[in-house]
């Protein structure tokens, strides 16, 4: 299942996606690195693919040669307020 970054709804994106497709609920555009696989917040450039190049707008259509669309749910969001040592400690607790 693939899903909108913007509202979350489940979208059935053409293969491949287009630049200019859009989500049938939002119309935020669907080829952006917030919907791509490879989108990391943690990272540098906040993508996985190292050869890719630096996209500033992640919420906009881009030619990233790299995009592929996140399969399954969307990503969750850090608990704001949480420390990082709050979120090591609930990995290690039992």
């Amino acid at each position: 299942m693939k899903y909108c970054h913007a509202c979350g709804k489940e979208v059935v994106p053409s293969d491949p996606v287009g630049r200019k497709d859009t989500c049938p609920h939002c119309r935020a555009e669907l080829r952006c690195c917030l919907n791509c696989f490879f989108h990391e917040p943690a990272v540098y450039n906040e993508c996985r693919e190292s050869q890719a190049d630096r996209v500033l707008e992640k919420d906009r259509a881009n030619f990233c040669e790299y995009f592929r669309f996140q399969e399954g749910g969307m990503r969750s969001a850090p608990k704001p307020g949480a420390s990082v040592r709050d979120n090591l400690d609930s990995l290690f607790r039992k």
